[in-house]
């Protein structure tokens, strides 16, 4: 592991990648609850906009197969044309590539379905690139849980990170004095962060409740 990879996550380290994540791919996600991907994915990306990180977005056969991006991904950049493809692993498309080039980093948190060709392709590919790859696994999921924990096995297998969106979020934060970006990752918390937002929401009202 090179002394890069241990820098921890910031927004102006990375870029966030999200592949595949449409209503065709959805349908065969047997490895986790499919609500919860989405509530993660929604939640990652809405992160990458509050730390305004640059996002790539990604469809494969969007008009033909597998539909468009889910549309609360979409909403959380409504003006971002996601590029389309036709390849399996999107490392192999021109755009893709040229669109991560483009923002200048090196380090890359993709999230995708699924994670066995659509996360697994292109993270060994950019790695093997020079690329840090962070697979955000709660935001992605697999034909089967069997697949899903194969394919995390050959990512790490060949360098890549395993993260969870909860962590790259903290990891951006970083710190809870950082006031420009506090309050809207608290309403983000609150959002999409299950007991954590909870709790969040809970000492809140109490305080608001007591005069805190």
């Amino acid at each position: 592991m090179n002394k890069s990879s241990l820098e921890l996550l910031a927004p102006n380290n990375c870029t966030l990648a999200l592949i595949d994540h449409e209503p065709q791919m959805f349908f065969g996600v047997q490895s986790t609850d499919r609500q919860t991907i989405i509530n993660n994915v929604v939640g990652l990306a809405k992160a990458a906009k509050i730390f305004k990180v640059p996002t790539v977005l990604t469809t494969v056969a969007a008009k033909d197969f597998s539909g468009p991006l889910m549309p609360q991904i979409q909403a959380v950049f409504p003006n971002q044309k996601p590029i389309d493809r036709t390849t399996m692993n999107s490392w192999e498309d021109k755009n893709f590539v040229a669109a991560i080039k483009k923002t200048g980093r090196k380090k890359i948190v993709m999230a995708a379905l699924w994670t066995e060709i659509c996360l697994a392709f292109p993270a060994i590919s950019a790695t093997a690139d020079g690329y840090e790859v962070y697979a955000v696994i709660d935001a992605s999921g697999a034909s089967s849980l069997e697949a899903h924990k194969m394919a995390i096995k050959r990512m790490t297998q060949a360098g890549v990170i395993p993260v969870t969106w909860l962590q790259v979020l903290c990891e951006w934060q970083r710190d809870w004095a950082r006031k420009e970006t506090y309050p809207a990752v608290m309403k983000l918390l609150k959002e999409h962060a299950g007991a954590y937002g909870a709790g969040v929401f809970y000492v809140e009202s109490m305080m608001d409740g007591h005069g805190g």
